[in-house]
Protein backbone atom coordinates (compact mmCIF):
# COMPACT_ATOMS: atom_id res chain seq x y z
CA UNK A 1 0.00 0.00 0.00
CA UNK A 2 1.11 3.83 -1.09
CA UNK A 3 0.35 6.45 0.88
CA UNK A 4 -1.03 9.67 -1.26
CA UNK A 5 -2.15 12.65 -0.09
CA UNK A 6 -5.34 13.87 -2.35
CA UNK A 7 -5.93 17.31 -3.60
CA UNK A 8 -8.81 19.57 -4.88
CA UNK A 9 -6.64 20.91 -7.52
CA UNK A 10 -7.30 18.37 -10.20
CA UNK A 11 -5.88 15.07 -11.82
CA UNK A 12 -2.87 15.14 -12.68
CA UNK A 13 -1.78 18.24 -11.57
CA UNK A 14 0.95 18.64 -9.09
CA UNK A 15 -0.38 18.57 -5.16
CA UNK A 16 -1.31 22.20 -3.71
CA UNK A 17 -1.83 21.17 0.63
CA UNK A 18 -4.78 22.50 1.23
CA UNK A 19 -7.27 20.13 2.57
CA UNK A 20 -4.72 17.20 3.03
CA UNK A 21 -5.84 13.63 4.71
CA UNK A 22 -4.08 10.78 4.19
CA UNK A 23 -5.38 7.24 2.76
CA UNK A 24 -3.57 4.06 2.12
CA UNK A 25 -4.24 2.81 -1.65
CA UNK A 26 -3.54 -0.32 -3.13
CA UNK A 27 -0.55 -1.17 -5.30
CA UNK A 28 -0.77 -1.57 -9.43
CA UNK A 29 -3.44 -4.02 -9.79
CA UNK A 30 -1.52 -5.44 -13.22
CA UNK A 31 -5.02 -5.40 -15.12
CA UNK A 32 -6.61 -2.59 -17.14
CA UNK A 33 -10.02 -1.76 -14.83
CA UNK A 34 -11.87 -1.13 -18.55
CA UNK A 35 -10.87 -4.41 -20.69
CA UNK A 36 -9.74 -6.78 -17.15
CA UNK A 37 -6.98 -7.71 -19.74
CA UNK A 38 -3.73 -8.31 -18.00
CA UNK A 39 -0.83 -5.20 -18.55
CA UNK A 40 2.63 -6.51 -19.93
CA UNK A 41 6.14 -5.82 -18.70
CA UNK A 42 6.95 -2.61 -19.88
CA UNK A 43 3.63 -1.34 -20.62
CA UNK A 44 2.54 2.57 -19.92
CA UNK A 45 -1.08 2.58 -18.28
CA UNK A 46 -2.45 5.19 -16.38
CA UNK A 47 -4.03 4.95 -12.93
CA UNK A 48 -6.67 7.13 -10.90
CA UNK A 49 -7.75 7.52 -7.63
CA UNK A 50 -11.34 7.93 -6.94
CA UNK A 51 -13.05 8.34 -3.80
CA UNK A 52 -16.23 6.21 -3.11
CA UNK A 53 -18.78 5.41 -0.66
CA UNK A 54 -18.21 2.01 1.29
CA UNK A 55 -21.37 0.37 2.24
CA UNK A 56 -21.09 1.41 5.80
CA UNK A 57 -21.21 4.93 4.91
CA UNK A 58 -17.18 5.75 4.91
CA UNK A 59 -15.17 7.01 2.05
CA UNK A 60 -12.51 4.66 0.61
CA UNK A 61 -10.36 5.24 -1.66
CA UNK A 62 -9.93 3.14 -5.01
CA UNK A 63 -7.21 3.09 -7.67
CA UNK A 64 -7.67 1.92 -11.05
CA UNK A 65 -5.33 0.57 -13.83
CA UNK A 66 -6.29 1.59 -17.82
CA UNK A 67 -4.37 0.42 -20.78
CA UNK A 68 -3.47 3.32 -22.81
CA UNK A 69 -6.38 2.37 -25.13
CA UNK A 70 -9.15 2.08 -22.65
CA UNK A 71 -7.70 5.89 -21.10
CA UNK A 72 -10.35 8.37 -21.65
CA UNK A 73 -9.36 10.63 -18.98
CA UNK A 74 -9.79 10.96 -15.44
CA UNK A 75 -13.52 10.52 -14.34
CA UNK A 76 -14.98 13.95 -12.94
CA UNK A 77 -14.28 14.11 -9.20
CA UNK A 78 -11.09 12.31 -9.17
CA UNK A 79 -8.52 12.59 -6.67
CA UNK A 80 -5.67 12.30 -8.74
CA UNK A 81 -4.18 10.18 -11.82
CA UNK A 82 -0.51 9.34 -13.26
CA UNK A 83 0.82 7.90 -16.09
CA UNK A 84 3.02 5.10 -15.53
CA UNK A 85 4.96 1.81 -16.83
CA UNK A 86 4.99 -2.05 -15.28
CA UNK A 87 8.38 -3.03 -14.68
CA UNK A 88 10.26 -6.00 -16.09
CA UNK A 89 11.47 -8.68 -14.03
CA UNK A 90 15.04 -8.01 -14.96
CA UNK A 91 14.39 -4.32 -14.38
CA UNK A 92 17.34 -3.10 -11.99
CA UNK A 93 15.85 -1.61 -8.91
CA UNK A 94 16.57 2.18 -8.63
CA UNK A 95 17.63 2.98 -5.13
CA UNK A 96 16.77 6.86 -4.24
CA UNK A 97 19.85 8.92 -3.25
CA UNK A 98 19.96 9.52 1.02
CA UNK A 99 17.90 12.53 2.32
CA UNK A 100 20.91 14.69 2.72
CA UNK A 101 22.05 14.37 -0.68
CA UNK A 102 18.13 15.42 -1.44
CA UNK A 103 18.37 18.76 0.74
CA UNK A 104 22.11 19.58 -0.71
CA UNK A 105 20.48 19.83 -3.90
CA UNK A 106 17.21 21.55 -2.74
CA UNK A 107 19.30 24.10 -1.44
CA UNK A 108 21.59 24.39 -4.43
CA UNK A 109 18.32 25.53 -6.41
CA UNK A 110 17.54 28.38 -4.49
CA UNK A 111 17.77 31.48 -5.96
CA UNK A 112 18.45 29.99 -8.77
CA UNK A 113 15.60 30.76 -11.28
CA UNK A 114 16.04 28.61 -14.32
CA UNK A 115 15.70 25.73 -11.80
CA UNK A 116 12.10 26.87 -9.50
CA UNK A 117 10.23 24.83 -11.08
CA UNK A 118 12.53 21.72 -10.35
CA UNK A 119 13.04 23.28 -7.20
CA UNK A 120 9.10 22.57 -5.95
CA UNK A 121 9.43 19.44 -7.67
CA UNK A 122 11.76 18.54 -5.11
CA UNK A 123 10.73 20.13 -2.45
CA UNK A 124 7.50 17.45 -2.95
CA UNK A 125 9.42 14.46 -2.82
CA UNK A 126 11.35 15.43 0.36
CA UNK A 127 7.85 16.67 2.17
CA UNK A 128 7.04 12.72 1.00
CA UNK A 129 10.72 11.37 2.24
CA UNK A 130 9.64 13.63 5.60
CA UNK A 131 13.08 15.34 5.02
CA UNK A 132 11.53 18.37 4.97
CA UNK A 133 7.69 18.82 6.92
CA UNK A 134 5.37 21.58 5.69
CA UNK A 135 4.42 24.20 8.18
CA UNK A 136 1.75 26.53 5.91
CA UNK A 137 1.40 27.97 2.90
CA UNK A 138 1.16 31.31 1.80
CA UNK A 139 0.08 33.09 -1.38
CA UNK A 140 2.28 35.60 -2.76
CA UNK A 141 1.32 39.74 -3.50
CA UNK A 142 0.53 38.12 -6.91
CA UNK A 143 -1.60 34.91 -5.97
CA UNK A 144 0.85 32.67 -6.43
CA UNK A 145 1.39 29.78 -3.62
CA UNK A 146 4.32 29.34 -0.94
CA UNK A 147 4.86 26.65 0.79
CA UNK A 148 6.73 27.08 3.86
CA UNK A 149 9.06 23.56 4.85
CA UNK A 150 10.98 23.09 7.78
CA UNK A 151 13.70 20.75 7.78
CA UNK A 152 14.42 19.75 11.46
CA UNK A 153 17.92 18.58 9.99
CA UNK A 154 19.34 21.74 9.98
CA UNK A 155 16.39 23.54 12.17
CA UNK A 156 15.73 25.39 8.82
CA UNK A 157 12.94 27.38 7.27
CA UNK A 158 12.06 27.27 3.44
CA UNK A 159 9.96 28.72 1.18
CA UNK A 160 9.07 27.77 -1.98
CA UNK A 161 7.32 29.05 -5.06
CA UNK A 162 4.75 26.43 -6.33
CA UNK A 163 5.96 26.44 -9.92
CA UNK A 164 3.76 23.78 -12.21
CA UNK A 165 6.00 22.42 -14.90
CA UNK A 166 4.55 21.92 -17.94
CA UNK A 167 4.34 18.72 -19.90
CA UNK A 168 7.77 18.93 -21.79
CA UNK A 169 9.19 20.42 -18.63
CA UNK A 170 8.06 17.87 -16.26
CA UNK A 171 9.94 15.09 -19.04
CA UNK A 172 13.08 16.80 -18.40
CA UNK A 173 13.05 17.46 -14.84
CA UNK A 174 11.78 13.70 -14.45
CA UNK A 175 14.70 12.51 -16.77
CA UNK A 176 17.12 15.22 -15.00
CA UNK A 177 16.29 14.21 -11.22
CA UNK A 178 16.84 10.36 -12.08
CA UNK A 179 19.87 11.23 -13.51
CA UNK A 180 21.39 13.14 -10.62
CA UNK A 181 19.46 10.92 -7.99
CA UNK A 182 18.86 7.29 -8.35
CA UNK A 183 21.60 5.20 -8.05
CA UNK A 184 21.28 2.36 -10.57
CA UNK A 185 18.88 4.33 -12.77
CA UNK A 186 19.24 3.46 -16.20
Amino acid sequence: MARVRPTTSGGGALPSFENRMDYEIQRCTRSCAASGRPLDEGEEFYSVLVAEEAECGATTVRRYDYAIETWRGAPEGALGWWKSRIPSREAKKAHLAPGEVLLQLFNEFEGVAEKQDMRYVLSLLLVRRRVLRLEETEQDETGREILVLYSPRDEAMHRVTAVVPGEERTKTIQHELDRLLFAGAT
